[in-house]
């Protein structure tokens, strides 16, 4: 049986952690940042824990 090939795109997108949990980076914080408050874009710069319904189908992405 061959290996299953890492999904770059997603390689680059998701990290794991060391108990297994996969993290994703968020979203809104490219451009358009005046208008955001400190805190709001203070938030957006913290990893967060990917959704349980996506962990089956990253996991296989990433060839976990």
């Amino acid at each position: 049986m061959p290996k299953i090939k890492t999904n770059k795109a997603a390689a680059k997108r998701f990290r794991v952690t060391g108990s297994g949990k996969i993290m994703r980076v968020k979203a809104y914080k490219r451009h358009i940042l005046t208008k955001k408050s400190a805190e709001r874009k203070r938030r957006l710069g913290q990893p967060e824990n990917l959704y349980e319904g996506d962990n089956k189908r990253i996991k296989k992405l990433l060839g976990i």
